[in-house]
């Protein structure tokens, strides 16, 4: 795992970065790892992959972070991460696997109500995205849009929310 990170830190091909994060995400499967990860600043390294211009990258990134987002103290750190994804679910092209990968992250991170305010912006993407994506756009959303409405604070967020 230390050099999967150190290697995605070391390289710019996107072939290699790709590799990395599916092998980080497939071990992410395992809470030692997701644990272990953490510990190497794995975190933030992979975090740094979604400003990468190669939408796979991102992809792949989100992939992982998403795997890693299932142990509350990863999710802490990929907080940070929120607003950054929630910019990359709006500008990827609709019902991409990019934006997918965002909107599932984003459903981890909101079964609790901790990020909840990270979101409130992205409510009337997530209203449009329920109406223009397709059938597993929609699902995904409606998870998301599930987890928020549980939080009474948001209630007036998703009643405003201009479509």
């Amino acid at each position: 795992l230390k050099k999967l990170i150190h290697l995605l830190q070391a390289t710019d091909d996107p072939l290699i970065q790709e590799q990395a994060l599916i092998t980080l995400s497939n071990s992410a499967a395992f809470s030692v790892n997701q644990d272990i990860i953490r510990n190497l600043d794995g975190l933030s390294v992979i975090g740094g992959m979604l400003s990468d211009c190669v939408p796979k990258v991102k992809e792949k990134a989100l992939n992982a972070l998403n795997n890693l987002s299932m142990n509350i103290k990863n999710q802490e750190e990929i907080q940070a991460y929120i607003t950054q994804v929630c910019r990359n679910v709006e500008s990827a092209p609709l019902n991409s696997d990019l934006q997918l990968a965002g909107l599932r992250l984003l459903t981890n991170m909101s079964v609790t109500n901790d990020y909840h305010h990270k979101m409130i912006n992205s409510i009337p993407c997530f209203l449009c995205l329920l109406s223009e994506g397709t059938e597993r756009t929609q699902i995904q959303v409606l998870k998301v849009l599930v987890n928020l409405s549980a939080n009474p604070a948001m209630t007036r967020h998703l009643l405003r929310a201009q479509v």
